[in-house]
C-alpha cells in the first residue's frame, strides 16, 4: 500500500480512561499501541503517529509524532488535518492516508485493502469503516489533496465533527465483519480493558 500513508491518532485527551495514553494501557501484557502498530504497518507506507504534548514519552515506539495541525484539542478531524498536511509534505508518492484510533486493539488486517478498493472502484472521494450497524468514522481514508479544504473548514468555518466535514463529499461506508469479534471495539473506560481481554482470549482459542 505504498499510495497510502498511516497515521495513528493519540491526540485526545482521554477523559472517559482517567486521562493519559489509551495507547498506553496493556493488553494481554502488551501495549495496546503495540498490537494496534503490528497490525496496520504492513498495509501502509510511512506510519506517524499524532499526539500532543512531550513526544518523548512514544519514543519506544519508533514513529514519527506529530502535534495536532491546529491548537485547542480540536478533536479526531484535527488529527485527519494533520495527517493530510504531513502526507502533502512529507510522503508526496501518497495519494491518501489512512487514520486508525489508539484505542482498538483489534484491526482488520485488510482495513485500508478494503477502504481503497471502495474509494477506486465506487468513485467515492473517501471512506470510513463500519460495524454492527454503526459508522466508525475516524477510521478513514483521505485524498491527501483534500488538505486545504479541511483547513479551511476548521480554521475558517469552526468545524469539528468528522461527518459533517464529511457530508460535503461522496464518502464510500465499508462494512466489517464482527465474526469472530467487532474489530473496531475500543478500549474507551478502564471497564473496557476487561472486556478487550476476554476478547482477546476468544481470538486466542
Amino acid at each position: 500500500m505504498t499510495k497510502v500513508a498511516g497515521l495513528l491518532l493519540a491526540g485526545g485527551l482521554a477523559r472517559r480512561m482517567g486521562g493519559g495514553d489509551k495507547g498506553m494501557r496493556e493488553l494481554g501484557g502488551v501495549p495496546i499501541l503495540t498490537r494496534i502498530i503490528d497490525r496496520v504497518r504492513p498495509q501502509v507506507g510511512p506510519l506517524a503517529l499524532n499526539a500532543n504534548g512531550d513526544p518523548a514519552r512514544f519514543a519506544a515506539f519508533g514513529l514519527p509524532v506529530l502535534p495536532d495541525a491546529v491548537d485547542g484539542f480540536a478533536g479526531p478531524l484535527a488529527g485527519v488535518l494533520t495527517a493530510l498536511e504531513w502526507a502533502a509534505k512529507e510522503a508526496p508518492d501518497c495519494d491518501y492516508v489512512a487514520t486508525f484510533p489508539t484505542d482498538a486493539p483489534f484491526l482488520p488486517l485488510d482495513l485500508v485493502e478494503n477502504l481503497l478498493s471502495a474509494v477506486e472502484q465506487g468513485g467515492a472521494d473517501m471512506a470510513c469503516a463500519a460495524s454492527a450497524g454503526r459508522d466508525h468514522p475516524v477510521v478513514g481514508l483521505w485524498p491527501v489533496d483534500a488538505a486545504e479544504e479541511l483547513r479551511h473548514a476548521m480554521v475558517e468555518e469552526d468545524i469539528r465533527k468528522v461527518d459533517k466535514w464529511t457530508a460535503r463529499y461522496d464518502l464510500a461506508v465499508v462494512h466489517f465483519s464482527t465474526h469472530p469479534v467487532d474489530p473496531f471495539f475500543n478500549a474507551n473506560r478502564p471497564e473496557d480493558l476487561a472486556e478487550a481481554e476476554a476478547l482477546l482470549a476468544k481470538l486466542d482459542d
